[in-house]
C-alpha cells in the first residue's frame, strides 16, 4: 500500500497549529544555535558565549509561547514542524553548516532570524483574523528582537580587540586548511605533469596519446597528493584544520594544476596545441606566484624565481627527453 503526505498549507493552519508551529521553530533554532556555540568553543570561546546566549534568549521565547499555549488551547501541543507546511521557511540541515568558517556562521545567524521575522510579517499581513493578526505580529517582533539582543551579545562579548583576534585566527585556519594544500597541490599538479606530458608530445607528437597520458598523470597526482595531505595529518596538534578538507583542497588543485597544459591537446594540430599549452604553463606559473605572494606573504620574487625557474626546468627536461 502508497501513503502519500502532503503538506499542509500556511493559511489552512489553525491559530493552536501556528502557536504549535511557532515552538517546535524555536526549539529548532536555539538547537542550532547551541550546535554554533559548541563547534565555536575551542577556537573562539567568546563567539561560542554569543550562541550561547542567543540560544538561551530562544528558550526563553518557546516558554513563552508555550504559556500562551496552555493559557489558550491546553497543555497538548500538536506535533507540527517546519518540513509539514508548504511554503514556510526551512533551515539547512545542521550536517551541512556545522563545519562553516566563523564569520559564515555569523552570517548565517543573521539569516535565520531576519527569514523568521520576514515570514511572520509577511503571514500576519494576510490574515484578516484579528487574533491571528496580533499573534504573527508579536512573533515577527520577538524575531527582530532577537536581532537586536544577538548585537547586544556581541557587544558584550566582543570587543573590538577579541572580535579583530578572532579574525585573524579564522583567516589562519582558513590558509592553513584551503589555501595552503591547496596552493601545494597546484604546484604540484602544474610543474610535475610538465616533463610525463611534453616529453609524450615530442615524442610522439600524437595529440591524443599526449592527452591521456597528461589525464593520467593529473588524476593520478590528485589522488595520491589528496590521500597523502589527508593521511599526513589529523589536524589535531598541527591546527591545520580537517584532514578531509585538506585532502579534497590538494588533490583538486593537484589535477587542475596538471589538467590545465593536458587539454590543450584535445585539438588535434600538434604545434597548434603545443603552442596554447606552453601559453598556459607560463599563466600557470605566473598565477602560482602571484597566490604565494598574495597569500602566503611570500616575496613575488622569490615565489618568481621558485615556480617559474622551477617549471621551465622540468619543461625543458620534458621537451629534451621527448626531442631525443
Amino acid at each position: 500500500m502508497r501513503f502519500s503526505f502532503s503538506r499542509k498549507r500556511f493559511r489552512d493552519l489553525s491559530e493552536q497549529e501556528i502557536l504549535a508551529l511557532a515552538i517546535s521553530s524555536e526549539e529548532d533554532d536555539a538547537r542550532i544555535y547551541r550546535g554554533y556555540a559548541e563547534a565555536l568553543r575551542a577556537e573562539f570561546p567568546d563567539s561560542a558565549l554569543v550562541f550561547e546566549g542567543m540560544a538561551r534568549e530562544e528558550d526563553e521565547h518557546r516558554k513563552r509561547l508555550i504559556d500562551l499555549h496552555k493559557q489558550r488551547f491546553g497543555d497538548v501541543i500538536p506535533l507540527i514542524r517546519r518540513e509539514h507546511v508548504a511554503g514556510y521557511y526551512n533551515r539547512r540541515p545542521v550536517w551541512l553548516i556545522e563545519n562553516l568558517g566563523l564569520e559564515r556562521i555569523r552570517a548565517e545567524a543573521g539569516a535565520m532570524e531576519r527569514e523568521a521575522e520576514a515570514f511572520y510579517t509577511a503571514a500576519a499581513a494576510r490574515t484578516t483574523d484579528a487574533a491571528t493578526r496580533k499573534l504573527l505580529g508579536d512573533l515577527a517582533a520577538a524575531e527582530a528582537g532577537h536581532q537586536a539582543t544577538a548585537e547586544d551579545l556581541e557587544a558584550k562579548h566582543l570587543d573590538p580587540e577579541t572580535r579583530q583576534t578572532e579574525e585573524e585566527a579564522a583567516h589562519r585556519q582558513f590558509l592553513l586548511t584551503w589555501v595552503q594544500p591547496g596552493l601545494a597541490g597546484l604546484m604540484d599538479g602544474s610543474v610535475s605533469t610538465l616533463a610525463p606530458i611534453f616529453a609524450t608530445a615530442f615524442a610522439t607528437q600524437d595529440t591524443w596519446t599526449t592527452f591521456l597520458v597528461g589525464l593520467a598523470a593529473s588524476v593520478g597526482a590528485g589522488i595520491s597528493m589528496g590521500f597523502t595531505e589527508a593521511a599526513s595529518d589529523d589536524g589535531q596538534l598541527s591546527g591545520r584544520g580537517s584532514p578531509i578538507k585538506r585532502g579534497v583542497a590538494s588533490g583538486v588543485m593537484t589535477t587542475l594544476g596538471g589538467l590545465g597544459h593536458a587539454l590543450p591537446y584535445l585539438i588535434t594540430d600538434f604545434w597548434t596545441a603545443t603552442v596554447i599549452a606552453i601559453v598556459l604553463v607560463f599563466i600557470e606559473l605566473w598565477a602560482i606566484a602571484w597566490i604565494q605572494n598574495r597569500y602566503m606573504d611570500t616575496p613575488f620574487w622569490r615565489a618568481t624565481l621558485q615556480v617559474v625557474l622551477g617549471g621551465a626546468l622540468v619543461f625543458a627536461a620534458g621537451v629534451l627527453i621527448g626531442s631525443g
